[in-house]
């Protein structure tokens, strides 16, 4: 697929991620599984930013269809990823990994705010950063959140994890001829509604030249292959 090995990833987490079998909330098994495959990275001298969604507590598009006014619905789930940040810092700090929640909203009681820098120098000293309440921003979805911080933090490329093993031609789990792709260009993602990351995400990554690359998340050791330049998942560049 693409035989680089990646020194600093931005790791784009769906809220969904931290569920595991339940209908909502976090579990912590799950959270820390993602936690041990983090550590895989960080033995491996890969720099980790980390941006969840909040789809699993609380999905700010879902409220405004039943009434609840867009803006309100987006920073209730901005706050939803700060509790799937904390989670995710607490599970690192039980294994002993390094790391800083930060967030792009305001409350420093429970975490550091997003600054640039900041962020910067966590990571040059190993440690992992996750960004939580998106872009700070109402309007912008996580997965615009996640290219803006991989622009901003010098990330070499975007690795979303996901339910499934890459990008297929049709949905894998209500088509059983559902075939893998494993090379896209960013255009083919825009011009043919691949569900992979909003347009304005891939438009971000593709400006500035951030490859993105799609894998299964519950497949022990498979972002660190991808990482390291092995053949899984889906890449989408060029």
């Amino acid at each position: 697929m693409n035989k680089k090995k990646y020194k600093r990833i931005l790791l784009k987490l769906s809220g969904e991620a931290l569920l595991g079998d339940r209908p909502y909330g976090i579990d912590p098994i799950v959270c820390d599984y993602i936690a041990k495959e983090i550590d895989k990275l960080v033995k491996s001298k890969i720099e980790v930013v980390v941006v969840f969604g909040g789809g699993n507590i609380f999905r700010g598009l879902a409220a405004e269809k039943n009434g609840m006014k867009r803006v309100t619905g987006d920073y209730l789930g901005m706050l939803a990823t700060v509790m799937n940040s904390l989670a995710l810092g607490s599970a690192l700090d039980k294994i002993g990994v390094e790391n800083r929640v930060q967030s792009a909203l305001d409350m420093s009681k429970v975490c550091e705010p997003y600054i640039r820098n900041r962020a910067l120098r966590h990571l040059e000293k190993g440690r992992v950063v996750i960004v939580g309440a998106g872009s700070g921003h109402p309007y912008f979805t996580t997965d615009t959140a996640a290219a803006v911080r991989a622009c901003e933090l010098d990330c070499e490329v975007v690795v979303k994890a996901t339910k499934v093993s890459g990008i297929f031609n049709k949905d894998p789990k209500l088509n059983k001829d559902a075939k893998k792709i494993k090379k896209l260009k960013y255009l083919d993602i825009l011009n043919n509604n691949y569900q992979v990351m909003d347009s304005t995400a891939v438009t971000l990554c593709m400006d500035n030249n951030i490859p993105i690359m799609v894998l299964e998340l519950m497949k022990e050791g498979t972002i660190l292959k991808a990482c390291e330049g092995k053949d899984v998942g889906s890449i989408i560049q060029g």
